[in-house]
């Protein structure tokens, strides 16, 4: 060995020093990307989910531009109030619209007696107690009879008599127990609620019925296909014509799909109006995240369309796609939350990334209220300025950050998508991010910790329309069980 070393000229030895040194470096960035993946995943199993920016590092960069206000008058007299708010009404407002049942409580005649000289009193005011009064669910048949009138002249003088039957309308499903009330309420339950059919079942035994799960799931598959789906059909029709939209998917586990194991993963999309247009929610079930289920469910569409990121959604015909600022603050707040807590000079950059999207989301809480028109023309004049700085910065700090590190993955994700998330200053309809889509995908998600799986595509597809019009009628300010047995009744 001694010998082997003692034949290797310097310029070999300086080789051998720079390839180790090189692996030296490989394995430790290695090693340095896996402890932020660990410090992010126990920041995100553990610690607070907000991301919100901790004080001491707001406004730590170009802290006067950010917060200056050139229409914010000049203070003549510093002034120091303190002000409470009180709540007034509130208990009134939440009882307005709940139906009241007065008990009148008065004294017996012997009780009215006066005690001093006899005479009757009289009433001469009255005190007034509310409290809420809850009445458990009840389960009782109904007994529909239908009257058959024939005419008696006619069956002693002519050779056929007329016979007439009460109206009687079509069942809900025939053969079955079910009526509108109960099919609507098994469904909110189930997708308002997110108690699933087997814990149903047993609420249903305890009122004293045996209803197994697989009725009511039959219920439910019978109401979609036959209440509901043309509701759905015609809301994706108004969907369509709007001009703005969101979009998003998740994931959904369906057990007994042709052709496909049990544990593979299938998708949930998302697709809802923006802020302007009639509120309109709709999920699409599919087997795949493939890029042609939006290019179908889209068909015909033309305009604006917000998303995540997602490259699926790329190509559609017709379609401005529209990028999702929270999506690129998240990843430098992860990038933030990664950085061991000895690491120097990498923190003031990831800080600096996290503020310009801090100062765009800050131009938006001040266009909040504004009109269309007003919040396009602020936009050119307030957030292209931050938009050209921060484009500047990105490309200055890609030169010197490892792409694999979390600050390079953040400024990659800004880069990739950077003609979408500026395309929210072509219109002043558009948002800044794509929580609304986010917003309205939660119900399904937190629903699906509880019933955790689909059975069949049938299932999953009548799980998209019931989710599609209870949230439409929870975002329009309707009670989801009154559209579904009022539909039904009404049909």
């Amino acid at each position: 060995m001694d010998n082997a070393v003692a034949d290797l000229t310097n310029d070999d030895l300086k080789r051998q020093i720079a390839i180790l040194e090189h692996k030296v470096a490989e394995l430790t960035a290695k090693l340095d990307w896996y402890e932020r993946q660990y410090r992010l995943a126990m920041q995100q199993r553990y610690g607070a989910s907000s991301e919100r920016t901790p004080p001491e590092q707001r406004q730590l960069f170009n802290e006067a531009e950010a917060e200056t206000k050139p229409t914010l008058p000049e203070p003549t007299v510093e002034t120091i109030t303190y002000r409470r708010k009180k709540k007034v009404g509130h208990r009134q407002d939440m009882l307005n619209d709940l139906p009241i049942e007065v008990v009148e409580h008065r004294l017996s005649e012997e009780e009215r007696i006066c005690e001093r000289c006899g005479s009757v009193k009289h009433e001469m005011s009255k005190q007034v107690k509310r409290v809420l009064e809850i009445i458990p669910a009840q389960v009782k048949v109904r007994e529909d009879v239908y009257f058959v009138y024939s005419c008696r002249t006619c069956e002693h003088t002519e050779t056929t008599t007329p016979i007439v039957t009460a109206e009687m309308p079509a069942s809900v499903i025939p053969g079955s127990l079910a009526s509108p009330s109960a099919i609507a309420h098994v469904m909110t339950q189930k997708y308002v609620m997110g108690i699933p059919l087997y814990r149903q079942e047993q609420q249903f035994r305890q009122l004293g019925v045996e209803l197994s799960r697989q009725t009511l799931a039959n219920w439910i598959l019978a109401a979609s296909d036959r209440w509901l789906t043309p509701i759905y059909d015609r809301m994706r029709d108004h969907l369509l014509q709007q001009e703005v939209l969101h979009a998003d998917e998740t994931t959904l586990q369906v057990l007994r799909e042709e052709g496909r194991k049990a544990s593979t993963h299938s998708y949930l999309w998302l697709y809802r109006s923006g802020r302007d247009g009639p509120p309109i929610i709709l999920f699409d079930y599919q087997t795949t995240r493939s890029a042609k289920h939006p290019r179908r469910f889209l068909e015909g569409f033309k305009g604006y369309l917000h998303v995540d990121g997602y490259s699926g959604y790329d190509g559609l015909p017709k379609v401005t796609l529209v990028g999702c600022w929270a999506h690129a603050r998240r990843k430098f707040d992860e990038a933030l939350k990664a950085l061991p807590p000895s690491s120097s000079g990498e923190p003031a950059a990831v800080q600096k990334g996290l503020e310009f999207c801090n100062r765009l989301f800050a131009i938006e809480r001040d266009l909040k209220d504004v009109s269309v028109e007003e919040r396009h023309r602020a936009r050119l004049e307030r957030s292209k300025p931050v938009l050209d700085e921060f484009l500047a910065w990105l490309d200055e700090q890609s030169l010197k950050t490892l792409p694999k590190s979390a600050l390079g993955q953040a400024i990659a994700y800004c880069h990739t998508q950077w003609s979408k998330l500026t395309a929210f200053l072509l219109d002043g309809r558009l948002e800044l991010d794509n929580n609304r889509s986010e917003r309205s995908i939660k119900p399904f998600v937190i629903g699906r910790k509880n019933w955790l799986f689909s059975n069949t595509p049938r299932g999953a597809q009548a799980s998209a329309t019931i989710y599609s019009i209870v949230e439409t009628a929870i975002e329009n300010g309707v009670i989801p069980f009154d559209v579904v047995v009022n539909h039904k009744t009404d049909h």
